[in-house]
């Protein structure tokens, strides 16, 4: 028994699928603006930086720490496979990317195990993102991709059970008159200034030997003017005359204007807001750097992700048995290969990690000794092992240094 949210009810195979299409239908459209200006690959970077941070259905110990991670199909969907097209990686960037540009954003659960209009008691199966494009008060209206026809469609969910996660940076970079949105129109202009000035035109100025004050004068210029246009078009070289009393003024460069000095500004007070530098979109950031630009934007995101996703997909019930959603950080990704040793030495001495969980982070399989699934320090002598040490001094039986004679 499964329920869609297409259909409102349990989904029916299809007898027939609709034409081809030369590019991914379901892949979503962003805006122009943003394509088109260098804001895309802030937005990339953020995207893929965030969808490389594990999200994973968990549960919780009496004191609210991770205990276990639980096999459910939410866990499937946040970290295998959210739908047809997308694995669980890919859903991610695809949602902080589209939250980033749209500044909310709907996560639809498509398919589910049971109507949730009915009964709390219910799993994802699948999900996709979704834009919003109308608000009511208990339910949204969003356009999404159907995978049954092959095309974007406009249905109308309910809050209760759809996700809605807003971009923690909104008042930067989607109100209206944010610094962002300034950035962008800015951009946009210069787009348009270059187009202009690549548009092949020559920018001269012919001087008649007349005035051109009445209108028969004007006629006659416009003749002048047209009947070299059509001299030069017409030229295989683009050669033209004159008559010797006029004269030819070219335009060497367009009229200076300070967009281009706005949009540094703009920009770099844009990183300042969020927190980013350049060196990490070109990747020669250092250790501390990425710490502070993971803490500050990549965190807060996630926050806003998992925080929705818990109160929308996970019933009170399941919060109260220790259910949770939570992201993880591999923290040796940012490590150098040359402090790995100096790491593993410290983790496993002071059991935070046992040997074979230190192997698995740097790629070497599983080692069979036992030892090695243990958290113990390796370097000392273990309390089991002491007591299985004897010796026989003297007649008698020596046990960790303690005699005990044998009548005792």
């Amino acid at each position: 028994m499964a329920w869609n949210v297409f259909m409102g009810r349990d989904p029916t195979v299809m007898g027939h699928w609709p034409g081809g299409m030369g590019a991914r239908p379901d892949r979503t459209r962003h805006r122009i603006q943003n394509e088109r200006s260098n804001i895309n690959s802030i937005y990339n970077r953020i995207a893929v930086d965030a969808s490389s941070i594990d999200i994973k259905h968990v549960r919780l110990n009496d004191d609210g720490n991770y205990d276990e991670t639980i096999k459910s199909h939410l866990n499937d969907v946040l970290t295998k496979e959210s739908n047809i097209d997308q694995t669980g990686r890919a859903m991610i960037r695809d949602l902080v990317y589209s939250m980033l540009d749209e500044g909310c954003i709907a996560l639809v659960p498509t398919d589910l195990t049971a109507d949730p209009n009915v009964t709390d008691s219910y799993e994802v199966l699948e999900a996709r993102v979704g834009k919003v494009v109308e608000w009511y008060p208990q339910k949204v209206r969003v356009e999404l991709y159907n995978e049954t026809t092959g095309k974007k469609e406009e249905v109308i969910v309910d809050k209760r059970y759809t996700p809605i996660i807003e971009n923690p940076f909104y008042s930067i970079m989607n109100e209206p008159n944010s610094t962002l949105q300034r950035l962008l129109r800015v951009l946009n202009q210069l787009d348009r200034v270059n187009e202009q000035n690549a548009a092949g035109k020559m920018d001269l100025i012919i001087q008649l030997p007349y005035p051109t004050k009445s209108e028969a004068r004007k006629r006659e210029a416009e003749h002048r003017r047209k009947n070299l246009e059509d001299q030069l078009s017409g030229s295989q070289y683009g050669v033209g005359y004159i008559d010797a009393s006029e004269k030819v003024i070219q335009l060497n460069r367009s009229v200076e204007n300070n967009l281009w000095n706005q949009a540094k500004e703009l920009k770099e007070e844009l990183f300042n807001q969020l927190g980013m530098t350049m060196e990490i979109l070109n990747g020669t950031a250092d250790e501390k750097t990425m710490l502070n630009y993971y803490s500050r934007i990549i965190e807060p995101i996630l926050t806003a992700i998992i925080e929705e996703l818990e109160r929308k997909w996970i019933s009170k019930t399941a919060q109260s048995q220790g259910q949770a959603v939570r992201f993880f950080r591999d923290p040796f990704k940012l490590v150098p290969i040359s402090n790995i040793a100096d790491i593993a030495d410290k983790f496993t001495r002071n059991c935070i990690m046992t040997s074979n969980e230190m192997r698995s982070k740097i790629g070497l399989v599983p080692s069979k000794d036992p030892k090695a699934d243990q958290l113990i320090n390796s370097n000392l002598n273990q309390p089991e092992e002491e007591s299985k040490k004897t010796k026989v001094v003297n007649g008698e039986e020596k046990i960790n240094s303690s005699p005990i004679s044998k009548s005792a």
